[in-house]
């Protein structure tokens, strides 16, 4: 894409809750299946387009339990219909082994998951990712690889080039703040993610700390997409607490229409990422 170029419609993704927050640190913080379709009905008002999202199992704590996820799931479609994408988390939390993680993809089978390149492909156990990311797209499942730092992205790129990764056309974000002193982000931290990257990617950011909207903004000047949500960040960009999630979607929106981005929808997403 030239300078010259419009930027793409912007993709505002939320992430309302995470696998370590519970409602001591927010009581609007999601976790049944029914506040996690009302707050993706919220978002999805407020201009969201995918949610992505965790379960909790019965005493709160993560989970890739996949009826637990299909309860979730089935909640947010009877709210929302199909205007949001559902992407599921693959992350282990140190609970479970690239091969669990994979296992539960595939019998689910979501709109999307979110696949962190660190945990799912060890060294030398690439071949188990490779049938399985080719087991993801003959399912259509839309993959969004995470990427936690520029060493990642190299090795992101290595896995593209040796055939390990077969999409064509992947979705990444990139993960700011998340190994610095006490999880806090700048936005000056996207830039040698975007050094490593090949300029035809598509992107995303989502960031820990209170400057996440201030990172996220910056993503948004760049052409980049964005992920906002309580399971990185409680606070407003005055430093107040927000309400709940939608607040935090509503900022990037805000500033997506002052710089002239288009917001994208749910069915942009299913497009741009069919393979």
């Amino acid at each position: 894409m030239d300078d010259l170029s419009p930027l793409p419609p912007a993709i505002l993704t939320v992430a309302p809750n995470g696998a370590r927050k519970s409602k001591q640190d927010h009581p609007m913080l999601p976790i049944t299946p029914s506040e996690l379709a009302d707050e993706a009905d919220a978002c999805v008002q407020e201009g969201a387009a995918m949610i992505h999202l965790h379960v909790r199992n019965d005493q709160g704590g993560h989970s890739l339990d996949v009826t637990k996820y299909r309860e979730a799931i089935a909640a947010i479609r009877d709210k929302v219909g199909d205007d949001i994408v559902i992407q599921a988390t693959t992350e282990a939390v140190g609970i479970y082994t690239p091969e669990q993680q994979m296992d539960m993809v595939l019998e689910l089978q979501p709109d999307a998951a979110s696949l962190a390149i660190k945990e799912l492909v060890p060294e030398g156990q690439e071949a188990g990712a490779k049938a399985f990311f080719n087991e993801m797209k003959t399912l259509k499942v839309m993959p969004q690889f995470i990427l936690y730092s520029p060493e990642d992205v190299k090795r992101f790129e290595m896995l593209i080039a040796e055939g390990i990764i077969p999409f064509k056309n992947p979705f990444l974000i990139l993960v700011l703040g998340r190994y610095t002193s006490n999880q806090q982000s700048h936005p000056r931290d996207v830039l040698p993610f975007l050094s490593a990257l090949k300029l035809e990617r598509i992107w995303a950011v989502c960031a820990f700390g209170p400057l996440e909207h201030a990172a996220a903004s910056t993503a948004l000047a760049m052409g980049g997409h964005v992920r906002v949500g309580f399971e990185n960040n409680i606070f407003l960009k005055s430093g107040e607490r927000a309400g709940r999630n939608a607040d935090l979607v509503r900022q990037l929106r805000e500033v997506a229409d002052a710089i002239g981005r288009p917001i994208a929808t749910a069915e942009d997403i299913r497009k741009t990422f069919t393979d």
